[in-house]
């Protein structure tokens, strides 16, 4: 199988054919989501809360980042891996361009940063100096406090329409991709026709160009509480890993996942 690229990803977004995201955090989980035909690892700081336990990505550090990133990366040849700019890791330029250089030393391909068009300069600066960025809207983690809570982003007209202008501007200012959390699947679906870059969506319909979950969640190891963007894999391939991960990369790529009960009107 030929390495992953930005290229193989903006091809597979013209010829409608959708590609499946995974999140990892060492080696042998990306080994095995690798042999599963995922073409994405996320590297996320949602590491803080299924790893370390946190209530929130919040406390996740760089170094957390860069050992995970180095642990994912040992894992596999081929697959693309992105790995998240953690909170406050991105706040002025020079903070901003020693920390994804650290994460691309580390092994990742392209680093992910959560936010709007203030986001602008950021984006430019990195995609100048040959850091590929991915951009993050709707539901941001890392501004879970601001926002008053995990709730569903751009539902009312204005909200759509700034989302929907953010979403052009970080592509204007070299964005190679973009991640939509938990927006309306008729917003994330006219996002995703805008929009020249392929757009990963997670609780945002089957509509966008690609699917991203929580290993951690598609595996149904959270008891305590599952998202309604969801689906338990695990339970699907009767307790077996590596067909769970399979039946998830099946499932995005003929759109069956997400389902309308997956999605938010």
């Amino acid at each position: 199988m030929k390495k992953v690229t930005l290229h193989t990803l903006q091809q597979q977004k013209l010829n409608k054919e959708p590609f499946a995201v995974l999140t990892a955090y060492d080696a042998t989980f990306a080994k095995l989501i690798e042999s599963a035909g995922v073409e994405v690892i996320l590297v996320g700081d949602s590491l803080g809360n299924v790893i370390q336990g946190q209530k929130s990505t919040v406390p996740v550090t760089m170094d957390h980042m860069c050992y995970h990133v180095e642990n994912v990366a040992r894992g596999v040849s081929t697959t693309l891996i992105i790995a998240d700019m953690p909170y406050m890791s991105y706040a002025t330029t020079e903070q901003t361009f020693h920390n994804a250089a650290r994460l691309m030393q580390a092994g990742a391909n392209m680093v992910k940063v959560e936010g709007g068009s203030w986001l602008n300069d950021t984006i430019e600066g990195l995609t100048q100096r040959g850091i590929p960025v991915c951009g993050h809207l709707g539901l941001t983690p890392q501004s879970v406090d601001a926002l008053g809570g995990y709730k569903v982003q751009g539902r009312d007209d204005a909200q759509a329409e700034k989302l929907l202008n953010d979403a052009k501007s970080l592509e204007k200012s070299g964005a190679s991709l973009l991640v939509l959390e938990c927006v309306p699947s008729a917003l994330a679906k006219k996002v995703s026709e805008a929009l020249s870059i392929p757009v990963i969506g997670i609780g945002a319909g089957s509509d966008c160009d690609a699917q991203v979950l929580v290993l951690h969640d598609m595996l149904g190891l959270n008891e305590e509480f599952q998202p309604k963007f969801v689906e338990n894999f695990m339970a699907l391939a009767k307790g077996n890993v590596k067909d769970a991960i399979e039946l998830f990369v099946k499932q995005v790529k003929d759109r069956s996942f997400p389902a309308e009960k997956h999605s938010f009107n």
